[in-house]
């Protein structure tokens, strides 16, 4: 599956995120260069622990204020699993999960009171004084009070993931659920569900879908045009270009409303209406000896990639579109400002997302320190069941940036 997958390495674009929780991205952490690469400088170990799925007695106090009728016709577990592979696990998660089901038109108006009674919690922390007393019972203060942050952090990433999972049901979009490959369907359940390319495509501007289509042509290459023809891939390349994409989609996003604006206002970049980019002049000067794309590179270039992984060469089916051109204006610290994934909640998600997609990836570090995933579970699945793979990432990439801003105008948890 070289042409599906290997193609995507050093298609990334730059993302970075804080060190302390990069190392815990089982999917989006590796190294080795059959892999693909996150120049990120700050990777010292690869973790595939998943957070503990503990519950929290976290207060729903005012979430019955919604008039929603949850009866359990409609799925007596109340389980989200017949719309999304992640299950949530919170108590306001588990609220929102039956009113995904049940009343998802009711989803915002849920949140919002959910989002209210979670900054009047937070208010109230900050109000508290430390106790004067020392030892044992400020320790035990500081220990409430970690626990109770971090509840809070549980619901407002449900909150999150919930409210991306309503805006993929307004688009009459069913997500991919969890993948499990069987001797009937080898591709996990992808390749059986119906196309639904059009409605994802009207979900982007045009000239971001004009991204998302050189996007798409890095990872299928020559097998762009060949829905039918069938590879095969371990669920930890799968699950690696899915999250991959999702950062995409999520930075593309961002650019696109920067790019939206500006043209708007029409104060766009002269750059942006030239004709066709020289891509192999704007990176070449970064390439090493050795054929590959440096971290400067790279992080420079949205769609940069490695020499001779894609058929056809360095740059290799590429599209000139305005957006595009837009993005390469870009010096290096507004491409990394928006190449920055911007609070922990949205990574994990990705994380959360991917994992519930493909599985805990069954993988060992050698000695050498590189992975070995050979004992990873293959699948195989059509180009086309990639692509829809893909384009689902993108998506949902771009639905994380809209919440993320949505929800942070109402509690204020982006750092940055």
């Amino acid at each position: 599956m070289e042409a599906a997958t290997a193609t995507f390495i050093g298609s990334s674009i730059g993302i970075s995120r804080p060190a302390k929780f990069v190392a815990r991205l089982g999917f989006l952490a590796t190294n080795g260069q059959d892999f693909v690469r996150f120049p990120i400088k700050h990777y010292s170990s690869v973790s595939f622990s998943m957070p503990g799925h503990r519950r929290v007695a976290y207060g729903l106090r005012r979430c019955m204020e919604v008039r929603a009728s949850l009866s359990s016709s409609s799925d007596s577990s109340g389980s989200i699993a017949s719309i999304a592979p992640l299950q949530l696990e919170s108590p306001i998660g588990q609220f929102l999960s039956q009113i995904l089901i049940s009343h998802p038109h009711l989803v915002p108006a849920a949140v919002e009171q959910q989002l209210e009674q979670l900054q009047t919690d937070r208010d109230a922390e900050k109000q508290k004084e430390e106790p004067s007393a020392t030892g044992t019972d400020l320790v035990l203060y500081r220990r409430i009070a970690e626990v109770k942050a971090n509840e809070r952090r549980k619901a407002l990433e449900e909150i999150l993931y919930a409210l991306v999972v309503q805006k993929f049901m307004d688009a009459s979009v069913s997500l991919i659920p969890t993948m499990a490959s069987s001797s009937t369907d080898p591709s996990g359940g992808v390749d059986a569900r119906p196309s639904q390319d059009e409605k994802l495509e009207l979900l982007h501007s045009p000239e971001a879908y004009e991204m998302i289509q050189n996007h798409l042509a890095l990872i299928l290459g020559n097998q762009m045009g060949d829905s039918t023809a069938v590879a095969q891939i371990n669920k930890l390349r799968a699950g690696q270009v899915y999250a991959a994409s999702v950062m995409y989609g999520y930075f593309l996003k961002r650019a696109d409303q920067r790019f939206q604006l500006e043209k708007t206002m029409k104060i766009l970049p002269n750059a942006v209406d030239e004709g066709e980019t020289n891509i192999h002049k704007a990176a070449g000067q970064d390439v090493k000896a050795g054929g590959g794309v440096s971290y400067h590179a790279v992080s420079s270039h949205p769609e940069a990639f490695s020499d001779g992984i894609s058929p056809g060469g360095f740059g290799h089916g590429l599209k000139a579109s305005r957006l595009r051109n837009y993005v390469m204006s870009f010096d290096g610290e507004t491409l990394q400002r928006h190449a920055t994934i911007r609070s922990k909640e949205a990574v994990s998600i990705i994380e959360k997302q991917t994992e519930a997609l493909f599985g805990r990836p069954e993988i060992v570090i050698t000695p050498q320190g590189t992975i070995d995933s050979s004992e990873d579970e293959l699948v195989k699945i059509s180009f086309g069941g990639l692509k829809r793979l893909v384009l689902e990432a993108v998506t949902f990439g771009s639905f994380l940036w809209d919440v993320e801003s949505y929800v942070d105008s109402r509690y204020h948890f982006v750092l940055n």
